[in-house]
């Protein structure tokens, strides 16, 4: 396992990390078990880092990595996420009090007195003008409750906001093939300041492992069903913004990648890792398999620099213009 400084704090994260959005729940069927067995399995490679948040599973993925890293809490990092329990256009759902609130309830579910990092869940852009929030944040981290705060965002436009802010440490960002978008502007200017990057919704929600044809049927409580075309939330999120149908037949045009790379999802993940702006990259995983499979990415070939423009120009010409919503 390799390990990248994440910005300018004083954390060193394991650059393929996980996310646990699909372990607490909206992901189709799961199993507490299998999820438990593939934390155990990710820490044993060397994953020193999580990310998860109030939301999932309404606190349940929270709970879980309290049970897999019980002992081990003074070398597996956690960053939780808040505010998406609440009315996130409300500014009283940012209030010091309410904040603290959600911080504690989240501290009690990891079994942890402090939080390595602690995110804004994707707020709206009047709040990020706002900035009260900013100062709640920095009251929590002088009490000792949380270590650093970032803030995950849906836009470029909201992570430049973002970076106006010196105590901001982190953003997060969906980032992958077909969102290329924030090698523009976002992550070279957050690097140049110190700001780490958590590079989330890596597979676009799963197309670009290449498993999927058009007629796939997601179950009845995967957001991929319900939030195909930002019904529950957010339509940039699911599919990375792309119409399924869409996302899958571009997906097949990029089967190339997995040319000496065992598969697209290491492939996909390479990519990604080849980008030294990024901190980490934090793919989602229900069992094992899915962990191993992810892991493997640390080991397949890097993209040479005709591959890499070759990625480029494929996402300008022939994603880009079918990204749904703001990005």
């Amino acid at each position: 396992m390799n390990y990248r400084q994440l910005g300018n704090t004083d954390l060193k994260v394991s650059e393929l990390s996980f996310g646990t959005w699909a372990i607490g729940g909206a992901w189709g069927k799961t199993s507490d078990k299998e999820a438990l067995q593939a934390l155990d399995v990710a820490m044993d490679a060397g994953v020193n880092f999580f990310d998860t948040a109030d939301v999932y599973g309404d606190g349940h993925s929270e709970e879980l990595l309290a049970k897999a890293t019980k002992g081990k809490e003074d070398r597996i990092h956690i960053a939780s996420k808040f505010c998406r329990a609440g009315d996130i256009h409300d500014p009283d759902n940012y209030s010091e009090e309410q904040v603290r609130t959600y911080l504690e309830n989240t501290l009690k579910r990891l079994n942890r007195e402090r939080l390595d990092l602690y995110q804004i869940h994707c707020p709206p852009m009047e709040i990020l003008k706002d900035g009260k929030v900013f100062e709640v944040l920095d009251k929590l981290q002088e009490k000792g409750k949380i270590r650093y705060y970032g803030v995950s965002v849906e836009t470029v436009e909201e992570g430049l906001l973002c970076l106006e802010n010196p105590n901001v440490r982190t953003l997060q960002v969906i980032f992958n093939i077909f969102r290329q978008k924030p090698l523009e502007e976002l992550l070279p200017k957050a690097k140049k300041q110190g700001v780490g990057i958590l590079a989330r919704v890596p597979l676009a929600s799963g197309l670009l492992t290449g498993k999927f044809t058009k007629n796939h049927q997601f179950e009845s409580d995967d957001h991929r069903r319900f939030n195909q075309n930002g019904e529950e939330f957010n339509v940039g999120e699911t599919f990375a913004g792309l119409e399924f149908a869409k996302g899958v037949e571009l997906s097949e045009k990029l089967s190339w990648i997995a040319n000496n790379r065992e598969n697209m999802t290491r492939a996909a993940l390479r990519w990604i890792l080849d980008q030294n702006e990024i901190s980490c990259v934090i793919p989602g995983f229900k069992n094992i398999k899915q962990v191993e499979d992810n892991l493997g990415a640390l080991s397949v070939p890097s993209f040479s620099t005709d591959e890499a423009n070759q990625l480029k120009e494929f996402y300008r010409n022939e994603v880009h213009p079918h990204i749904r919503g703001a990005y």
